[in-house]
């Protein structure tokens, strides 16, 4: 079964579960409205299915390489580019001064995610763009947003991000690039930086890199470090690319999966920058860009967690093994219970997290449009939720899909390992997975954990609200809720920040259940009687008691995790 956007379960989301109504009645976005939304997401589903879904093999069976220092990419990646650039996907979300579409972060998050699930490798070039465009719009110079903004918007330029160096990975205070003063305006910036997705490409007119590097002087750690947007060719006078910039691509990466995006090393020799923000604060506008991603790289997990759904129902649906007492069955192993609970499972879990990341996308929404405080730390509190557990299921659930696969499964001419191969990176970059929920214990609790107490005040005032038309589903998340915000009273309270970070990562897939238990039972009250409440109720009843275990781990405190030696641990 070729992929398909899944465009139903977007607007069902947005019209009974997530709230986007509420976005809509803001003056900012009043013209985001129902007949908008459903256009929209249907003309980019058929992008997604049409266009980019069959350039996904591609890419995994001819990577992008480079060849005499010039980057050549997979087939049919710069036709699909051009295809998402001239519907105006990249500025989706983007100022309409500069030639965005100025529409709400949820609907750019939805199609982030289909995009995602069409062609993973793909899609990480415009996510990059629309990342810088969104450091650039807060902080950069108006000579610089006149000059990138309109290019990167509709496409013409691509953006990178550039943080890592060999010796600082996660520790970006560590790196060790460098920037002088010219004394015109403009900086040399040298240094190594690695892991940069889509360094390069064949299809742009320009590649335009934002470099975190150390002015001289600058104290060490990331209180130090400035931003500089560092072009690969120097634009002239009339704002066209002209020469060179001493910059190059010295290799990319051979990676475990995405080889259609090309991962390089870069090497900036007094290349020609020009700052972004003030001095020093580069980790600001750098964590704008940072912020914009985590949310779509969560949605980069959901999304292949769809598309490895989808090619797995396929072949259930029509691969005959064994026999089952099934009266009325297909008579293909859809029929066997287990492939049954690993099917539903996936759907359930998508559905979740999908609910979860675009509740993220409204809260930001909101937050931008009204500048309410309480909405900016929702969306602040959902963003490392979202990306952390988003990126988990799309890994667990990619592996569900071999194994319904079977031995086929491991036969790379199926396409089952490709899903499992380039998502695993989702959980690594735009800050790990455990960084994720460190964050979320100690940053996002800085207010005593106020944000999350309100979430789980609205969570089980809206399961009292279902509580006569499914008693059940209501008590068992009613009392998850309430065992989470004991769990969150007991986090807080710990004022050794090493005490929460141990149980950092199962509290945030606590968190995660709970709120997958809660927007699944608000989709059963919008569809009585639907497969939605049939889904509902396997989650609630199957899935969301993993809470428990998950909050007596997060609970148990630090001394187990050093218990064993360095010594006993290599023993």
């Amino acid at each position: 079964m070729p992929y398909r956007a899944a465009v139903d379960d977007f607007n069902f989301l947005f019209d009974h579960v997530v709230g986007l109504e509420q976005v809509r009645q803001t003056e900012r976005f009043a013209e985001a409205s129902d007949d908008v939304t459903r256009a929209i997401i249907t003309e980019a589903g058929k992008l997604c299915d049409e266009v980019l879904a069959p350039l996904q093999r591609n890419g995994d069976l001819e990577p992008a390489r480079l060849e005499n220092g010039v980057v050549r990419t997979s087939p049919g990646f710069s036709g699909g580019h051009a295809a998402i650039a001239d519907g105006g996907w990249i500025g989706m979300a983007a100022d309409p001064e500069f030639g965005g579409m100025g529409l709400p972060m949820t609907l750019t998050s939805a199609v982030n995610e289909m995009m995602s699930g069409a062609c993973l490798s793909l899609q990480l070039a415009p996510l990059m763009s629309q990342g810088q465009i969104e450091a650039l719009e807060h902080h950069a110079s108006d000579a610089i947003k006149e000059l990138y903004l309109p290019k990167l918007i509709s496409g013409e330029w691509t953006g990178t991000m550039n943080l890592t160096e060999p010796q600082a990975g996660s520790d970006v205070g560590a790196l060790s690039s460098k920037a002088s003063d010219n004394g015109d305006g403009t900086y040399a910036v040298s240094g190594q930086k690695i892991y940069i997705s889509w360094g390069d490409n064949d299809f742009s007119g320009n590649v335009c890199h934002l470099v975190l590097a150390r002015l001289p002087g600058a104290p060490e750690g990331t209180k130090g470090i400035s931003l500089f947007l560092v072009p690969k060719l120097i634009p002239d006078s009339d704002g066209n690319p002209g020469k060179r910039n001493s910059l190059s691509v010295v290799s990319l990466e051979h990676k475990m999966g995405l080889h259609g995006s090309p991962t390089a090393i870069m090497q900036y020799d007094n290349a020609t920058g020009w700052m972004v923000g003030p001095e020093q604060g580069g980790m600001a506008a750098m964590f704008t860009m940072m912020n914009n991603a985590r949310l779509g790289v969560g949605g980069q997990g959901i999304g292949v967690a769809e598309a490895a759904y989808q090619h797995a129902l396929a072949y259930a649906q029509d691969r005959k093994q064994g026999r089952t007492a099934l009266e009325g069955g297909t008579g293909t192993i859809l029929d066997h219970a287990d492939v049954r609970r690993m099917l539903t499972t996936m759907k359930a879990e998508i559905f979740g997290a999908r609910a979860i990341a675009l509740s993220c996308a409204v809260a930001i929404d909101m937050g931008n449009a009204t500048g309410d405080a309480a909405w900016k730390a929702r969306a602040a509190l959902l963003t490392p939720i979202s990306k952390a557990f988003g990126t988990d299921m799309g890994i667990a659930m990619s592996e569900v899909g071999v194994q319904i696969h079977g031995g086929m499964g491991f036969i790379e001419e199926t396409g089952a390992a490709q899903f499992c191969r380039d998502v695993r990176v989702t959980a690594i970059y735009e800050g790990t997975n455990g960084i994720q929920a460190m964050d979320l214990v100690a940053r996002k609790m800085m207010d005593g954990g106020e944000a999350a107490m309100r979430l789980l005040d609205e969570i089980q005032a809206d399961a009292e609200d279902a509580r006569e038309t499914f008693p059940k589903m209501t008590d068992a998340v009613w009392q998850a809720s309430e065992s989470l915000r004991e769990a969150t009273e007991w986090m807080v309270a710990q004022s050794d920040l090493q005490v929460r970070f141990a149980g950092a990562v199962p509290y945030l897939k606590a968190f995660a259940r709970v709120l997958g238990g809660h927007l699944h039972l608000t989709a059963a009250m919008a569809a009585k009687g639907s497969a939605r409440e049939k889904l509902a109720r396997f989650y609630i009843e199957r899935l969301l008691p993993e809470h428990v275990g998950l909050l007596a781990h997060a609970q148990a405190g630090a001394d187990g995790l050093f218990a064993l030696s360095a010594e006993e641990l290599a023993a």
